[in-house]
């Protein structure tokens, strides 16, 4: 199954994604799919990070003490 968006850029961002596909010889398309893979990843782990810092019932650990709970 495929999504289809329609997304509106900044001129300056639309000229370097221009540039960048005559570049590479690789559609506009392309990169935009690639880019957004790559940055999902990280935002999604991000969110993660900052959802289980704000918990309130997080436990914490220093690395020593996980080295020795895991007896490395």
């Amino acid at each position: 199954m495929v999504k289809t968006l329609n997304v509106r850029i900044p001129d300056k961002i639309g000229q370097r994604l221009e540039k960048l596909a005559e570049k590479t010889k690789k559609t506009e398309r392309f990169h935009i799919k690639k880019m957004l893979e790559i940055y999902l990843d990280e935002y999604e782990e991000a969110c993660l990070a900052i959802e289980r810092i704000s918990d309130k019932n997080a436990k914490y650990y220093m690395s020593r003490k996980v080295k020795k709970l895991l007896e490395l």
